[in-house]
Formats: C-alpha cells, structure tokens, sequence
C-alpha cells in the first residue's frame, strides 16, 4: 500500500478552495500550515495503480499550483 506525503502549493488566494477539494478525496489526509501558504497531503492507496489515478485526480484541481512528493511508503503483501 503506498503511503506518500506531499507539500502541496495554491494559487494565490485559492488555500481554502484547494484544502476542501482535497479533504473531498477519501484516499487524502489535508493539514493546513498555520503560517504559511501550503498544505501537508499524505496519501494513502491500497496500490500503485490507485495512487497514480489519485494523482491524476489532484492535478485536475484548478485551484492547485504545484505538488511535491516529500516522502513515500510502499509494502508488497505476498
């Protein structure tokens, strides 16, 4: 299941917009930074596959100016 953290960057004016946006997606854990303008996005997919079409997902975003992967997590199950 691949676990990643991102810091995520709205357009100027747009915090609010895009921490709703992304607190609407079941796969996302939304944090708002109290003194600067980002959120901290942790993700959390049951595969790659999942992951990659969250993503897809959040880049629709209109309200998104740039997303970066901070970290990331992954277990296999056998």
């Amino acid at each position: 299941m691949p676990i990643k953290s991102y810091i995520v960057h709205p357009i100027k004016g747009q915090k609010e917009a895009l921490l709703i946006a992304l607190r609407n997606l079941t796969q996302c854990e939304v944090i708002p930074a109290e003194n600067q303008n980002v959120l901290a996005l942790v993700t959390d997919t049951s595969n790659q596959k999942e992951e990659e079409l969250l993503i897809e997902q959040i880049d629709t975003i209109s309200s998104l100016q740039s997303l970066s992967l901070v970290s990331g997590f992954n277990t296999t199950h056998n």
